[in-house]
């Protein structure tokens, strides 16, 4: 089978998608393992680990306070708050990423007694800080653990890379369905969804054909594609198209075959969701992949969310593209023309530099916004488009994915506005597992519905996400120390008091 998960050349030479497809260990492509786009540039610092801390039913207040440390951190034990410290300041440390990486790349991994000190190293330290656990069954039990410590529910990731061939891609749909049966496991307080990448169950080779056919079609309007399923709008008239500059070779039988498989595979993991009651957010990529991505994240929408209260499929919008805001606007326009309940995950994005070196070899401007305020905006615009969309009884779904404060005070301000129901479902925020847990005790507080975002499985797995993460959040991390200055602050505070 050709599913990637570790492999040391992996490290050093992420997969390609063609040769224009720049390549690095800074670059974030579409073999990011796990979940690279809930978190993005420009937002605020990581958190200690969130088995631990305040507790759910403490009072709620209308505004986020991220002050009181003391609060924030009053049921995490001395010891778990100075490893986590150390290993956030770790992960902000420039040569100490690149020291990392290099180690996964060398040929320290190929001897078996290095290859087990540097694994039991990196598990008992940053695997432990972002990840979950190494099997579905121990990622449900650590779900509990944190709501029941912290009243923070969890989004189970199986965390699988992307994958070539049928049979990876049938045994990644297997694990996908063995999550959702962990989360079913669970109490419906515990946790929110479950998360599938559809660059694991369908080859990437072919997500790029049907992404290059699309944008044709798009380009290009006596085109047809008579393979093509019911959906909502991919593009809007901003969308890049650059990719695809001359007429793609149509499906031959074969691929039609395959891309027929994926269908039957998203498929299933959705029928299992909707049978289950559990959610199913749809993870986002680079822009090369996109457009198939929300192709089949919109049709299976339509099939699947039939229930007008509460939508099963969420799809992913990255508000870092300059085209954001107007095909989520198409896109929801449509879906309530089809009276189909559609739920969106909001996020940044997480591969500015790649889709800037693919843009420039392709002699275009980045499709990401100019600016990091651009970003904010285009964000927030979207966010409170479709907390508005949210609170009218139309049945749409929203995930606020953000590790920005300024996002959350804003939503939180909406929403009194708007006078949503904070506990119903309808709007939630999440963070990934092991950062910015200042801001989710916050948001949690504040009386809002709050997820983690919780990655799992074997620490071999594990690590290309680990070495994206902190190569993607790095420039973040030694800027946006929010946390971890409550985190010394809460430190200090104990060691004074003499209650360490």
């Amino acid at each position: 089978m050709a599913t990637r998960l570790l492999r040391t050349n992996f490290i050093r030479r992420p997969y390609r998608f063609s040769a224009l497809t720049p390549v690095g260990p800074p670059t974030v492509t579409a073999s990011t393992a796990v979940v690279p786009e809930i978190l993005s540039f420009g937002q605020q610092a990581p958190a200690e680990p969130p088995v631990h801390h305040p507790k759910p039913n403490e009072a709620h207040h209308h505004d986020i306070d991220l002050s009181d440390q003391a609060r924030l951190f009053s049921s995490v034990p001395t010891s778990d708050l100075l490893r986590s410290t150390a290993v956030l300041h770790a992960a902000a440390v420039g040569p100490m990423v690149d020291l990392g990486s290099w180690v996964m790349s060398s040929k320290l991994m190929d001897n078996a007694l290095t290859r087990g000190m540097v694994l039991g190293l990196v598990k008992s330290t940053f695997y432990d800080h972002f990840c979950a656990g190494e099997d579905a069954d121990a990622a449900a039990k650590r779900v509990s653990s944190v709501y029941e410590a912290t009243g923070l529910k969890g989004m189970l990731v199986y965390g699988v890379e992307h994958a070539d061939d049928a049979a990876s891609c049938d045994d990644n749909m297997r694990h996908f369905l063995r999550t959702i049966e962990a989360a079913k496991s669970l109490p419906t307080s515990h946790f929110s969804s479950v998360v599938v990448k559809i660059t694991a169950i369908c080859p990437i080779s072919l997500l790029k054909r049907v992404s290059d056919l699309l944008r044709w079609e798009y380009k290009t309007k006596n085109f047809k594609l008579s393979w093509k399923l019911k959906s909502f709008p991919v593009f809007s008239d901003s969308s890049p198209l650059y990719h695809t500059n001359s007429e793609p070779e149509p499906l031959t039988a074969e691929e039609e075959q395959e891309l027929e498989a994926a269908h039957v595979r998203i498929q299933d993991i959705c029928r299992k969701c909707q049978e289950s009651n559990v959610p199913l957010l749809v993870d986002a990529e680079d822009t090369i992949l996109q457009p198939a991505i929300d192709y089949m994240a919109y049709s299976s929408a339509i099939l699947f969310n039939a229930d007008k209260d509460r939508p099963i499929v969420y799809n992913t919008v990255q508000a870092y593209l300059r085209d954001a805001g107007e095909r989520l606007h198409l896109a929801v326009r449509e879906a309530e023309k089809e009276n189909v309940p559609m739920g969106f995950k909001l996020v940044r994005g997480a591969y500015m530099s790649s889709e800037a070196r693919l843009a420039d070899s392709l002699g275009h401007k980045s499709p990401v916004h100019d600016t990091i305020q651009n970003t904010h905006d285009c964000y927030n615009n979207c966010m409170t488009f479709l907390m508005e969309k949210a609170s009218n009884g139309s049945g749409f779904g929203v995930v606020l994915a953000t590790h920005n404060a300024d996002s959350g005070r804003l939503a939180s301000k909406k929403a009194s506005e708007l006078n949503i129901d904070k506990e119903n479902g309808k709007i939630e925020f999440a963070q990934l597992y092991g950062m910015s847990d200042a801001l989710s005790f916050g948001l949690k507080r504040a009386g809002f519905n709050v997820s983690k975002y919780m990655p799992f499985g074997p620490v071999e797995t594990a690590i290309p996400y680990l070495v994206r993460r902190a190569y993607e959040n790095r420039g973040m991390m030694a800027t946006g120390a929010t946390d971890r200055h409550l985190m010394r602050m809460e430190l200090k505070r104990r060691l004074l008091a003499g209650t360490a």
